[in-house]
């Protein structure tokens, strides 16, 4: 077994429905940028949209269920906590000036045991007023991490604190929403009529393009040289194999599942032989995000040198 460090990962997510909303924007509202600095689909994903189902149901807007009943933003997640220590920069959207702001709140789960978010789901966050009634606020911040103060003018992709984990959260990201005249906006379809088709957006086109819907995606994937447990994901801290590891384990984490879903994760020795493979049976719900894991330990003389990969398909 060499060369553990760089393993290649091959992945086939086949739910992706990569789509684009084109047309011209809408007259006086901001035009926005990416909020975050990372790169969506390698260092971020979308966990969530705005629900736009005004009924007990929930639906995106692709009428597909990248959401949850009444979620007014959009959710930019990074991988793990190591990244989130590591620091990710919140950016303004648009132009404009900070209205209001909060800090102090703790960086803690809110599964944690005690955690209480009531009246500050948010948990640190910034308002940023755009003019003409428009405004984005950016919540989850880091404690202690905010660049300015209210009243400061910010420029579009100026930074404006770090990814945090405060307020209504389990994970580490950036909810993004954004308001006009008090009432919430879907920055991809901002016309309350529009749903399931491309039509007007709030991004600027050059964003835009790098924020394909996906109806899947996958947030983690690796090697480890032991078992996998999802607090180890999101805490960033699985051991990777190395030279004279007697057991392999190769791991992927995917958000966005449906009902119906298979998964098939093969973990695959040089020459093309699967050595160990699991298949998840078919889902009998959505999941927002799920783990799954494979692994086997080396034969006797030990791992046959080699390139080893791992296989993901849904």
């Amino acid at each position: 077994m060499t060369n553990l460090s760089v393993l290649p990962f091959i992945l086939a997510l086949l739910a992706l429905v990569p789509t684009l909303a084109t047309s011209g924007p809408v007259p006086g509202a901001p035009r926005l940028s990416l909020p975050i600095a990372c790169h969506p689909g390698i260092t971020c994903e979308i966990q969530n949209y705005v629900d736009r189902d005004p009924g007990p149901g929930i639906g995106d807007y692709r009428c597909g269920a990248r959401t949850y009943q009444a979620h007014g933003g959009v959710d930019f997640r990074i991988p793990d906590m190591a990244a989130q220590r590591a620091g990710v920069a919140v950016l303004a959207a648009a132009a404009g000036r900070v209205s209001r702001l909060r800090d102090g709140a703790p960086d803690i789960s809110v599964r944690a045991p005690g955690v209480d978010v009531a009246n500050r789901e948010c948990g640190n966050g910034v308002v940023i007023d755009h003019g003409g009634g428009w405004e984005t606020q950016y919540c989850h911040l880091a404690r202690g991490s905010l660049r300015v103060r209210v009243g400061d003018p910010v420029k579009a992709g100026q930074a404006l604190a770090l990814v945090g984990l405060s307020g209504n959260t389990e994970y580490p990201h950036l909810h993004l929403t954004v308001r006009h005249k008090g009432a919430t906006i879907d920055s991809f379809a901002p016309d309350p009529g529009q749903a399931c088709n491309v039509g007007t957006t709030l991004w600027a086109s050059a964003t835009a393009q790098r924020l394909p819907y996906q109806t899947g995606a996958v947030l983690n994937f690796g090697f480890a040289a032991g078992p996998v447990t999802p607090e180890g994901v999101e805490a960033g801290a699985i051991p990777r194999p190395v030279m004279g590891s007697r057991t392999m384990v190769a791991y992927v984490r995917a958000i966005g599942l449906r009902k119906g879903d298979l998964q098939t994760l093969s973990l695959v020795a040089p020459g093309g032989r699967v050595i160990a493979q699991s298949q998840i049976p078919a889902l009998e719900a959505d999941k927002a995000q799920y783990l799954i894991y494979v692994g086997g330990k080396s034969p006797g003389p030990g791992w046959t040198k080699g390139t080893y990969q791992a296989k993901y398909l849904v």
